[in-house]
């Protein structure tokens, strides 16, 4: 997120960016789509907190100070900041095994990858490595969140059934309810039914009606009236009221802590930056608006400084819950700060009805989030454009559900490093001919390659560097030695290439000596200011002269026609 996009001056501190210019005609709409909002997300984030390993409370604590601080201090006006179920499920995979879920040791851990979150965040402001979220393709990204998206949904299946699972990982997790199958708990299975029936039932009507709140009230009044602890439904129990107290994670501070956390934070800080900058430019491109990918770098990285000091977990920037704002009319981040408001009565006034809350029906809330998650719709779309591209979304969210969600994201990033460089180390060069009419195209190597008798233009389709040389050494060198067609002056079209590095340097004075140890002349065409300086640099200008490097084709033809006088 390094450059910026679509972006005014930024001020040395800025504020309010997401907020103002504000319509005050537009006020009673925005205060409506925080209403609705809460309405939706309070349910969700209480869920996220089963995914996270953490108390229900600091669910509705990350739509506190995170989203407050965002709002203030991020730039796009539609991004929503929150709890998000790919970085708690990639922080319930690092805790698993450090501390047990829910406890004070587990939720200090949470809290120090959200300290160590923000800090990356903040440094690759400074430093400028936002460029690292395009190492995350849409392909990658797809199969990740599907992968999260499996996993999730399984996780709440002995949840669902009213089943104990004590195994670590979704093939433990299955294994669990296999073997406990006979010990279901029927009335936990219609708790769970009735809330799934609830929320499918009034998606299906409308995307604005609040199906989780209904369903959670719902059974919350049931569970009071009725006592459903009493029939073995287990129930959420005493959910603890008041502000957060502000305060550094209780952890011990040591080097071997933070390298133990450094991968999963890195982890969390690659999806907060996809995920994130692909929201904001979505939706500033969607109401041709202004923002700053570092300013909203900054606001990310506040937004995790106070999930660390209010004891909470990660916050990202989630693009279902921009999109629930969007879709209700909330077109400035007042509407999340209408919502940052009504969570704090909430917390304030109205936890104690949650200790009726059942747990089967979180897990409800939970299994949905997770098939919300499965894009069945966007897999088979890649499967029919990109056969190859599939292949990799499928590994990737095989790897997520098999090995782990931080496994899965780190190999992700791989997939989309080797993807990049299969591409770069495999370039689709070509040579330029004469068409029937008397026009240029481009065609494969193979003979008739000669745009005329003996003069070949080579265009080589990326930037030179050490993977792909080669290729390049490879090909120029089956050309030159064809003896039917063997060219006397032999041109690079250089358009295409945007960088040389030291190999390729090197072996482009290899080649210019090969060529003209054969009689072959080596020239280019259509060199870019910056290249043609790496190739003074690496000494490949002083081997075939300043008159070897042509601006246009019609000044390379008229140089070719006298080439007898050339020196």
């Amino acid at each position: 997120m390094e450059k910026q996009s679509r972006n005014s001056e930024a001020t040395p501190f800025p504020i309010l960016q997401g907020t103002l210019p504000f319509d005050r005609s537009h006020l009673p709409t925005e205060v409506l789509a925080g209403l609705t909002f809460a309405c939706l997300a309070i349910p969700e984030v209480m869920g996220y907190t089963k995914i996270a390993g953490t108390p229900v409370i600091t669910g509705l604590y990350t739509i506190l100070i995170p989203m407050a601080l965002f709002a203030l201090f991020g730039s796009s006006r539609h991004l929503v900041v929150g709890a998000d179920s790919a970085t708690a499920a990639i922080t319930a995979s690092a805790l698993a095994g450090m501390a047990v879920s829910g406890s004070s040791e587990y939720l200090a851990l949470a809290s120090l990858l959200a300290l160590m979150a923000a800090l990356l965040l903040i440094g690759a402001r400074i430093i400028g490595l936002g460029f690292l979220a395009d190492f995350l393709s849409r392909t990658v990204l797809v199969g990740f969140l599907t992968g999260v998206g499996i996993q999730v949904a399984i996780g709440e299946i002995p949840g669902l059934l009213g089943l104990m699972a004590s195994g670590h990982g979704t093939l433990a997790k299955l294994n669990d309810v296999f073997l406990n199958i006979t010990h279901i708990n029927w009335p936990t299975v219609l708790v769970s039914a009735a809330v799934l029936g609830v929320v499918i039932g009034c998606t299906r009507l409308s995307h604005k009606i609040p199906g989780p709140l209904i369903a959670i009230v719902g059974v919350i009044l049931c569970s009071w009236a009725f006592s459903l602890d009493s029939v073995g439904i287990t129930l959420l129990g005493a959910v603890p009221g008041g502000l957060p107290s502000i305060s550094i994670p209780d952890v011990q501070w040591n080097w071997p802590l933070f390298k133990q956390l450094l991968p999963t934070a890195l982890s969390i800080f690659i999806v907060i930056l996809a995920q994130s900058a692909a929201t904001s430019r979505a939706y500033a491109a969607r109401y041709d608006e202004k923002f700053s990918e570092n300013t909203d770098l900054i606001g990310l990285g506040l937004a995790n400084f106070g999930a660390a000091f209010t004891g909470t977990f990660v916050v990202n920037g989630s693009p279902t819950k921009t999109e629930m704002v969007a879709s209700a009319g909330g077109r400035s981040q007042l509407a999340q700060l209408t919502t940052v408001a009504i969570v704090l009565l909430v917390i304030v006034f109205l936890t104690k009805p949650l200790a009726y809350l059942p747990t089967a029906a979180l897990s409800a809330i939970v299994f949905l989030i997770g098939l919300k998650l499965i894009d069945l719709r966007g897999l088979a779309t890649i499967y029919r454009q990109a056969r190859s591209e599939f292949w990799v979304a499928a590994a990737t969210a095989a790897v997520v559900v098999l090995v782990g969600v931080e496994q899965g994201i780190i190999f992700a990033m791989a997939l989309s490093l080797v993807d990049h460089t299969r591409r770069g180390y495999r370039p689709k060069n070509s040579v330029i001919v004469k068409s029937e009419t008397g026009g240029w195209h481009s065609k494969g190597l193979a003979a008739p390659n000669q745009f005329e008798p003996g003069l070949v233009i080579y265009r080589f389709s990326h930037g030179m560097y050490y993977a792909n040389v080669q290729r390049l050494t490879d090909e120029v060198t089956s050309i030159a030695q064809d003896p039917d067609n063997k060219p006397e002056w032999f041109c690079i079209d250089a358009s295409a290439i945007d960088e040389v590095d030291f190999t390729a340097g090197y072996t482009l004075c290899s080649m210019a000596k090969f060529l003209d140890d054969n009689g072959i002349r080596l020239v280019f065409s259509l060199v870019e200011p910056d290249v043609k300086a790496e190739l003074n640099r690496f000494g490949v200008t002083d081997l075939v002269g300043e008159t070897a490097f042509f601006e246009t084709g019609s000044s390379l033809l008229d140089a070719f026609h006298m080439r007898q006088n050339a020196p």
